[in-house]
């Protein structure tokens, strides 16, 4: 057998190695180039599965146009709209979480009320208050950096997330301030939900909107409410009581009303009031601000300077939810 000369092994070595250098240089990178990039597509993946592109098309009543707004800047400027920037951060966050669950729910349903065509909600009461980036620069002048960067933290904080009952986004309704305790939804509206139920609320006293007061003359009160008052200088008698405290039903000389129909038609803050009649004058004291469904605002924000967190707040006045990603209706929409 034929020996291979060494000087022909050492060259064919060497020009082994000159071919094999450039890959065994690159290969480290290369291979740490790919697992990067598939750790960035899996990124992407996980965020577009996660936080769907969802835009809101808002009816602006004053301009009369329909605008379209990214779903996470429209809670800004709801949040921004319903509740003050004074208030605590964890109240911020519980508001953005009703917020962010309420239009979820509008858009579920697409059943828009009185809307233009197109359209999701408008930008008032009768849906959620919205309020652009340069309508709240006008409102709030020098304060706009801090309140806007403060209630942009509280809406990050819970980005994506919703309230769900069964697996469904709930009714997040919310009010101002309520008279002790909130409301079953049922002696409000006509369903009943699970999670709107009565609790105790009584750190809402401290709230500056907790009581009102309403003078009207007894003429103005009767064609309001189409009754006539009795001669003795009573008012009404109460029949019925909610399980919030509130008037369900009262009797006026012989005809029986609805607390919710004398607080639309005499436009008071609640349906927990009390009347008297003074001469030919009606005063109508009132506790409480709104209809005492879901979410107490300053309920909230009592409880969050009591250390409570925004998971807490909203577990508290919503029985039985779950916070859970918006991923999981997105398919829906």
């Amino acid at each position: 057998m034929k020996r291979i000369k060494p000087w022909i092994a050492v060259n064919f070595f060497l020009f082994t190695l000159i071919l094999l250098i450039p890959t065994l240089l690159v290969w480290p990178f290369h291979d740490k180039k790919e697992k990067t990039l598939q750790a960035e597509t899996h990124a992407v993946k996980v965020q577009e599965r996660d936080e769907p592109a969802v835009e809101v098309a808002v009816y602006r009543s004053k301009e009369k146009k329909i605008e379209r707004i990214p779903l996470e800047e429209y809670v800004v400027g709801v949040v921004a709209a319903e509740m003050p920037a004074e208030f605590e951060l964890e109240a911020l966050k519980a508001q953005a979480l009703t917020a962010r669950t309420y239009i979820v729910k509008q858009l579920l349903n697409d059943q828009p009320i009185q809307l233009p065509k197109g359209a999701n909600v408008t930008d008032t009461v009768m849906h959620q208050v919205y309020y652009s980036k340069e309508e709240l620069k006008q409102m709030w002048g020098i304060s706009y950096d801090w309140k806007i960067k403060k209630i942009t933290e509280a809406v990050e904080a819970t980005r994506g997330q919703i309230l769900m009952y069964n697996n469904e986004p709930i009714e997040a309704s919310f009010f101002s301030t309520s008279n002790g305790y909130t409301e079953n939804s049922e002696a409000y509206w006509k369903n009943a939900f699970p999670y709107l139920k009565s609790v105790a609320s009584p750190w809402d006293e401290k709230s500056p909107k907790f009581y009102d007061q309403t003078t009207m003359s007894v003429a103005e009160f009767e064609r309001r409410l189409g009754v006539k008052l009795p001669t003795d200088g009573s008012v009404g008698k109460i029949i019925a009581r909610t399980p919030g405290k509130r008037i369900d039903t009262v009797e006026i000389n012989g005809k029986r009303l609805k607390g919710r129909e004398i607080r639309e038609k005499l436009e008071l803050k609640s349906t927990d009031f009390t009347w008297a009649r003074k001469g030919n004058r009606i005063v109508i004291t009132t506790k409480g601000y709104g209809h005492g469904v879901g979410m107490s605002q300053y309920g909230a924000n009592f409880l969050a300077k009591e250390g409570k967190t925004y998971e807490q707040i909203v577990k508290y006045y919503y029985q039985g939810v779950e916070i859970r990603g918006l991923s999981l209706v997105a398919s829906k929409f």
